[in-house]
């Protein structure tokens, strides 16, 4: 137990993972408001627009990823967060405010989700790459799936929380509260001991441009399965607010029915992240036995037959893509050199975000056109492709060989430092 939770014992993870838990409690909120609004105030059910929506907030990561992974190395990522996080409070009061006034419309919402997500466009790689400089790059695998943890106990309590507002205080008001939250994540990193963040990883001069992160990157087959799992899965598994929001009107509820499906899935979530904090260090298989696992529960769920049996098997859907997002993350965290670790986790953030535009409108148009079962069950197959690809490629580059007793083992994926420039690869005995 003491190793799961080894991470808090730095004393600026654990401003770091409460100011943390305050805000994704409130993001969670958001999201299961915005996902709502659009779907029952600005269109009628209409699912493509909740896809599309989905579409503006996660696009620009991928537009920017040339500039937000060299941002992220380039500058203190302390201060780049201070500035992210308070934009990101912004906004959040702006959308409030405009749908207490009765003025929002759904190109409004468009436009405001596009500017959330320019904003965690620069947020995301910094936070998750200053992760590693809060614990050191020994505890990163552990505080990752902490971080998760504390996403998904956010996740468990936002959608609930969120739904129950919805009701009682309206929308927009969902949203201001939202606004408020980012206060506790501000001041976590205003009260952090700046003499205990290690080194942010800045590169050396001339290595400073997204290029040295993308030769990185063509040069360790790993992390191009790696980040090939995380495309197929981001863009058609992650659409559980189509999922969730579509489920909830098949079984003819409301928004606490919504929201209750949310929580579901955050079980099963909390689970899987609190598992991979247990490992001593996050593996490229259990990532491709995840995201197979993903895959079958969507499509089992898609069978369910009530409410009640879709919300049980929500959990194991939770479940298993939770442990294939917080196992790959950590993968990549702790096996990319410090140098290049924000324009590297650029990249990905921009793989699993940026692939949200290709999927999202596309399930919300089969859920539209044959229904939320088809939409679970194309999802579904999207991430069985992505296990088999993971599988291919293990049992291809000799990873995956017979034991002389019977059986099979797989080759464990060794630790790989640059030492001198992007280009030199060296991987430690």
């Amino acid at each position: 137990m003491k190793s799961m939770f080894r991470s808090l014992g730095i004393f600026n993870y654990r401003l770091w993972f409460l100011g943390a838990l305050v805000s994704n409690v409130g993001a969670w909120m958001q999201a299961t408001a915005q996902d709502w609004v659009v779907l029952t105030e600005l269109t009628d059910h209409d699912a493509t627009a909740v896809g599309v929506t989905m579409a503006f907030q996660f696009g620009p990561p991928l537009l920017l990823v040339g500039v937000t992974g060299w941002v992220a190395d380039r500058f203190d990522r302390r201060k780049l967060l201070l500035v992210t996080q308070t934009s990101l409070g912004v906004i959040s009061l702006v959308v409030g405010s405009l749908l207490i006034s009765g003025v929002m419309t759904l190109p409004l919402m468009l436009t405001f989700a596009a500017l959330f997500g320019v904003a965690n466009a620069f947020d995301s790689p910094a936070r998750q790459a200053f992760v590693s400089d809060i614990v050191g790059r020994d505890q990163a695998s552990n505080a990752v799936a902490l971080n998760s943890a504390s996403f998904n106990m956010a996740r468990l309590l936002g959608p609930a929380i969120g739904s129950l507002l919805l009701i009682v205080i309206g929308s927009g008001w969902v949203f201001v509260v939202n606004a408020a939250t980012f206060a506790a994540m501000l001041s976590a990193l205003l009260l952090m001991r700046r003499g205990e963040i290690h080194g942010g990883g800045r590169p050396k001069k001339g290595a400073g441009s997204l290029v040295g992160g993308f030769r990185y990157v063509l040069r360790r087959p790993d992390l191009l399965v790696t980040f090939a799992i995380a495309f197929l899965v981001g863009a058609f598994g992650l659409n559980f607010p189509i999922f969730a929001s579509t489920m909830a009107v098949e079984f003819g509820r409301d928004a606490d029915g919504y929201g209750l499906l949310s929580s579901s899935l955050a079980v099963g979530s909390l689970a899987g992240a609190l598992l991979a904090a247990r490992r001593d260090r996050a593996k490229l298989r259990v990532v491709i036995l995840a995201a197979g696992g993903f895959g079958a529960a969507l499509v089992v769920s898609s069978l369910m037959p009530t409410y009640l049996t879709y919300a049980l098997l929500c959990v194991a859907v939770g479940f298993a893509s939770v442990s294939m997002m917080t196992t790959a993350n950590g993968f990549v965290q702790t096996t990319t050199t410090p140098a290049l670790r924000g324009r590297v986790l650029a990249l990905y953030m921009a793989v699993i975000m940026g692939s949200t535009p290709v999927g999202a409108p596309l399930i919300g148009a089969v859920s539209d056109a044959w229904g939320p079962r088809s939409a679970l069950v194309v999802g579904g197959i999207a991430c069985l492709v992505a296990g088999a690809i993971g599988l291919a490629w293990l049992i291809g580059s000799g990873r995956l060989h017979r034991r002389d007793t019977g059986g099979f083992e797989i080759t464990a994926t060794r630790p790989i430092d640059v030492l001198t420039t992007p280009n030199e690869i060296i991987e430690r005995p």
